[in-house]
């Protein structure tokens, strides 16, 4: 059997797009201990567009089927989230496999079907729509993941979270004021400056710009081009969370002497674990808390998603229907 999907035939680092593909793949073989999700919506991460660059996947394992997020149908006929870690407990794969992100190793969500572990899929609840819980595993999870497991902030204190207008910056402004904190944001364009404040920020500013106060903590997705502005921006002893590096890895200035003579903390954050997705969910059910979704496009368009993902043109999550 086969069935429609977006995926990865080529590695060009220079030009990702080139290598994304539209077209007929396998359907996923039936295998023990894990369960094929009929897809009814899936959503863009940068990860689909570092992916195509070949971080994280090597030639050897394509055609990918590119998409880390889903929500569906499960084998079962129950409606399903996915959570794209695989390997994250040992279920599902070898005693000494690694833990990997869906697409890394195993094929991803933008198709017909995806076959995870059964370990790995959650109950929707009935309060989200389909394309709200597909936004929810890779961005709002690490958003999530940033401000409540490790930024250590609590309601009251000033969070920074720079780049308004990707995933998981948009998810962390919604949440944090969700959560009872002062939220500032920055980005270059005055829309998303503007879309910012409407969704919870206190203030929008343009990078670099001098904050009313300096904060508890940072949310940093964009790298090299904001660090020092991060950095400067913290209060002595608040905490700088990183999750990517949008804008490259290497800023002009490490700021190494404020890191250590204000006792500031630099945390990675990668993801987030199944349970803090569970807490995820129920968070955005009790709350009434929506993902942020810019723009919903069928499968057989998905070239303009990741055109306009690439582009840094939305404001949110980007959305494919398979069906």
């Amino acid at each position: 059997m086969v069935m429609f999907a977006a995926y990865a035939a080529r590695i060009d680092r220079d030009q990702p797009l080139s290598g994304l593909e539209l077209g007929e793949r396998p359907a996923p073989d039936v295998r023990p201990g894990w369960t094929t999700v009929t897809v009814k919506a899936a959503s863009l991460n940068h990860h689909d567009l570092w992916s195509l660059r070949g971080v994280g996947l090597g030639e050897g394992a394509l055609p990918m089927i590119l998409g880390c997020d889903a929500a569906g149908i499960d084998a079962d006929g129950n409606e399903v989230v996915v959570h794209s870690v695989i390997g994250e407990t040992g279920h599902g794969v070898g005693p000494r496999e690694k833990r990997s992100i869906l697409t890394e190793k195993y094929q991803g969500t933008f198709a017909e079907q995806v076959t995870v572990p059964v370990w790995n899929v959650l109950p929707k609840p009935r309060e989200l729509s389909f394309a709200e819980a597909a936004c929810l595993p890779t961005a709002w999870l690490t958003a999530y993941r940033m401000l409540f497991t490790n930024a250590g902030v609590r309601p009251g204190d000033a969070v920074l979270v720079q780049g308004a207008g990707g995933g998981v910056a948009t998810a962390a402004i919604v949440l944090g004021k969700a959560a009872g904190l002062r939220m500032y944001a920055t980005s270059r364009d005055e829309g998303k400056r503007k879309r910012a404040v409407e969704l919870g920020a206190v203030e929008a500013f343009e990078p670099g710009a001098r904050l009313p106060q300096r904060v508890d903590a940072v949310i940093e997705t964009v790298g090299a081009a904001t660090w020092s502005h991060s950095v400067k921006s913290l209060r002595p002893g608040g905490t700088l969370v990183i999750s990517g590096a949008t804008s490259g890895t290497n800023p002009p200035s490490a700021e190494l002497n404020r890191i250590f003579f204000l006792e500031l903390k630099v945390i990675g954050s990668t993801m987030g674990s199944k349970d803090e997705l569970e807490d995820l969910l129920s968070f955005c059910a009790a709350t009434g808390v929506r993902p942020v979704i810019d723009e919903v496009l069928p499968l057989d368009r998905a070239r303009e998603g990741f055109e306009r993902m690439a582009a840094g043109d939305q404001f949110g999550k980007i959305v494919l229907t398979p069906s």
